[in-house]
């Protein structure tokens, strides 16, 4: 294959990827509890939605751009992804035309894709929500996409509102998706390991009736 190194139409494999004891680590904490340590800002905006039947996911960011109503550059993202990579796809928010469907993401998951995140639209409903592989996207119409091209992959990309650089950490859950950068992953999944435990405290003191509350009261005073 000829080299892709123009502006719009190029590909760049050779980025860094999060650890993978911290991918695992990821995995078992909440995606809010990561959220909140995050200072809530780093988040893809509600109106994503959970395609397939999977919905917790997390490993490292391949990014494809796409122009939008056109898949090409998706497809050769497949072929070049590696095992836990979560496919994030900037295609422009566009919603009249279906980036991926069923056979798609099912081919994503036999070649070991951790998850595939569109900013635009699906197709398949019904099918996806069979396959156990996570899929998420803005919404869903029965259009199909062109295969002309031009795009890009393994560029920062934009993506739910958030800048997104290839190689750093998403995580998903029914809750929605988050993204950390690479750079701040190990120091959020320690704030955030603290955190979910505090809450697990917490959640035991409300079954035992014992939860302090004196906060509300005194966040109430400062106001006055």
């Amino acid at each position: 294959m000829k080299q892709l190194q123009h502006l719009g139409l190029r590909i760049h494999l050779d980025f860094k990827r999060v650890d993978s004891a911290l991918v695992e680590q990821a995995r078992s904490i909440p995606v809010a509890v990561v959220g909140d340590v995050a200072n809530r800002l780093q988040a893809f905006t509600a109106d994503f939605h959970q395609y397939g039947r999977l919905k917790r996911f997390a490993g490292p960011a391949l990014t494809v751009r796409v122009r939008p109503g056109d898949n090409l550059l998706l497809h050769q993202a497949l072929e070049k992804a590696q095992p836990g990579d979560v496919v994030v796809v900037d295609a422009g928010g566009a919603m009249n035309t279906a980036i991926i469907g069923a056979m798609m993401s099912s081919y994503a998951k036999t070649r070991g894709i951790e998850a595939i995140i569109i900013d635009g639209a699906i197709r398949d409903v019904e099918e996806l929500a069979k396959v156990d592989f996570p899929v998420v996207a803005r919404g869903a119409t029965p259009n199909g996409p062109f295969k002309s091209g031009p795009g890009e992959i393994g560029y920062p990309i934009a993506c739910g509102g958030l800048s997104i650089a290839p190689g750093d950490l998403l995580i998903g859950d029914p809750d929605g998706v988050l993204v950390v950068p690479i750079s701040e992953v190990a120091e959020i999944l320690k704030l955030a390991k603290a955190k979910h435990a505090l809450e697990q405290q917490w959640e035991k003191e409300i079954m035992a009736g014992t939860w302090d509350r004196k906060w509300v009261e005194e966040a109430l005073d400062k106001l006055v």
